[in-house]
C-alpha cells in the first residue's frame, strides 16, 4: 500500500503534547532541538536534578521538564505566540513527558522491535538534517551530557511509538456500512449540487403594484399556458406565443448551464422532475408566473474520480528534528531540484522516511480521500510537474510533486472503501485522544516532591 494514512511504517508527527491541547502549545513543545532521551530506574541523575514522577517502571525527571519549558518558550518566542503562566505551562509539560512514557511502556509491552540497521538509518537521518556527520553527531552529544547509547534507545523508542500509535488507534475506528452509506449520499448530493441543468419557461409577467383583478387575469393565462402543454402541445410553440421573456423565440429554452447559475426557484421546482416532464403548477415569482419544463438534467458522475501520481519526500518530524528546521532542508532540497543540480528520485532515496523512498519517493495512483487533508490539499493545488512548497501533516513535512492525473471510473467496491479512508481520516484525532487517556489511566504514576 502506498496510501499515507494507512501506511504502519509511516508514523504520524510525534504529539509531545495531547492533541486535545492548543495548536500553539503542541507545536511549541514539539520543536525540541535535542532532547534527552527517557531514563528508567538505572539511569544516573544530573547533579541538582530529581525525580518528579514515575510512570510504571519509567522516570520523568525534573530537569526534562525544565528544558521541555525553556524550548516551548523559545519557540513561541520566534513565533511569537503567548505562553500559559509557568505553573499551567510545568504542568502541561510534565503531563506530555507522563503521557510518553506510557506510550513507551505500552509499545515495550507489545513486544514491537526495531532493528539495528533501522535504527542505524534513523540516526544517519538525524545528522543529515542538522547537516553535520554522525561523528559530529556524536560529539555534539556528549558536549551536552547524552550518552550516545542512551540516545539511540531514545530513537529506537519513539519509533516504536509511533508504530504502535498507528496500529492501536486504527484499530479503535469503528465504521458501519452505515456510516459508508451516508458518506456515499453526501458525496451524490454535493457531486450534483451544480448539475448542468437546462429548463424552458413560459413566463406571463405580472406588472409591479398590480391591482387583485390584473393578478387573476394574468394567472389565469398562465394557467391556461400550463393546461395546454400538459394536454400534449408543443412546450416551445405555446412559449413562442405567449411567452413574455428573452428566450421567447427559442421556445422559452434558458440553455444547459451549471445549477448554480440558475434562479434558486427554478432549480427547486424542477429537482424531482425527469428530463422533458414539466412542472404540475405554476411557479410565482416576482415577475411573473413561470410554467417551467425540465428539458435536461446532466448529472455530475459520482463513479467517476480524478486519481492521482504523485513521489513526496518525507522528513518526520520529532524531538529531534522540529517541523521549522525540516521545512528548511526540504526548501533547500527544492532548489536543487529546480536547478538541475540534484533530481527528486535521488533525494527520495537519500533522504525521505517512508517506504516510498527506495522508488524514489512515488506513491503511485490514489483517489481523493487517501491521503491525510493537508497533503491532498497542497497536492490538488498542483500542476502536473509542479513542485509544492514544504507541507506539514500529522506524518511530518513533506516535499510533493504531482507526476501524473487521470479520470477513472470506480467499482462500488472501490467507492466503499475510499468512503472508509475518509471516515478513518475525520475520526483519527478523536481515536487517538482516547487511546493516550487510556493509556494514561491504566499506568502507575507517582508524581515526587522537590527534595528537601
Amino acid at each position: 500500500m502506498t496510501e499515507l494514512n494507512r501506511l504502519p511504517h509511516l508514523p504520524r508527527t510525534v504529539r509531545t503534547w495531547q492533541t486535545v491541547r492548543t495548536t500553539a502549545v503542541a507545536v511549541a513543545l514539539l520543536a525540541a532541538a535535542w532532547a534527552v532521551p527517557a531514563q528508567n530506574r538505572a539511569a544516573p541523575l544530573l547533579n541538582g536534578d530529581y525525580i518528579a514522577a514515575v510512570v510504571n517502571q519509567e522516570l520523568v525527571t525534573a530537569g526534562e521538564v525544565e528544558r521541555r519549558m525553556s524550548r516551548a518558550l523559545a519557540e513561541a518566542g520566534r513565533a511569537g505566540v503567548k505562553m500559559p503562566p509557568e505553573p499551567e505551562l510545568r504542568r502541561q509539560a510534565l503531563d506530555a513527558l507522563i503521557d510518553e512514557r506510557a506510550m513507551i511502556t505500552s509499545a515495550r509491552e507489545s513486544g514491537m522491535r526495531v532493528d539495528e540497521p533501522e535504527l542505524d538509518r534513523a540516526v544517519q537521518n538525524i545528522a543529515q538534517q542538522n547537516q553535520i556527520s554522525l561523528p559530529v553527531l556524536r560529539q555534539r552529544l556528549v558536549a551536552e551530557g547524552i550518552d550516545y547509547g542512551r540516545f539511540r534507545a531514545n530513537i529506537r523508542d519513539q519509533i516504536m511509538i509511533e508504530r504502535l500509535r498507528e496500529r492501536e488507534v486504527y484499530q479503535r475506528i469503528r465504521i458501519s456500512e452505515e456510516d459508508v452509506d451516508k458518506v456515499l449520499d453526501e458525496q451524490r448530493r454535493a457531486a450534483n449540487v451544480d448539475a448542468q441543468t437546462n429548463i424552458a419557461q413560459i413566463l406571463v409577467s405580472v406588472p409591479e403594484g398590480a391591482d387583485p383583478a390584473t393578478l387573476a387575469q394574468r394567472q389565469a393565462s398562465a394557467e391556461a399556458a400550463l393546461a395546454r402543454v400538459r394536454a400534449g402541445e408543443a412546450f416551445d410553440k405555446v412559449a413562442i406565443e405567449l411567452s413574455e421573456d428573452g428566450n421567447q423565440a427559442k421556445g422559452g429554452e434558458i440553455g444547459l448551464r451549471p445549477a448554480s447559475r440558475l434562479p434558486d426557484i427554478f432549480v427547486e421546482a424542477t429537482q424531482g422532475l425527469k428530463s422533458g416532464e414539466i412542472a404540475p403548477t405554476l411557479l410565482r415569482s416576482g415577475a411573473g408566473f413561470h410554467v417551467l419544463k425540465l428539458i435536461e438534467r446532466k448529472e455530475s458522475a459520482t463513479g467517476r474520480v480524478t486519481q492521482t501520481r504523485a513521489r513526496h519526500v518525507l522528513l518526520r518530524t520529532s524531538q529531534q528534528l522540529n517541523a521549522e528546521t525540516a521545512a528548511r532542508r526540504l526548501a533547500e532540497y527544492r532548489k536543487q531540484i529546480e536547478s538541475g543540480s540534484k533530481t527528486f528520485e535521488d533525494i527520495a532515496r537519500e533522504y525521505s522516511e517512508d517506504g516510498s523512498a527506495a522508488s524514489g519517493g512515488d506513491l503511485g495512483w490514489f483517489a481523493p480521500g487517501v491521503m491525510v487533508p493537508e497533503f491532498e490539499t497542497a497536492m490538488n493545488e498542483l500542476a502536473v510537474g509542479g513542485l509544492s512548497p514544504p507541507v506539514v501533516s500529522r506524518f511530518g513535512v513533506h516535499l510533493i510533486q504531482v507526476l501524473e492525473r487521470r479520470d477513472v471510473a470506480l467499482e462500488p467496491k472501490q467507492l466503499r472503501e475510499q468512503a472508509r479512508n475518509v471516515l478513518r481520516e475525520q475520526r483519527f484525532d478523536q481515536a487517538f485522544q482516547d487511546w493516550t487517556k487510556e493509556l494514561r489511566s491504566r499506568a502507575y504514576v507517582e508524581f515526587r516532591e522537590p527534595p528537601l
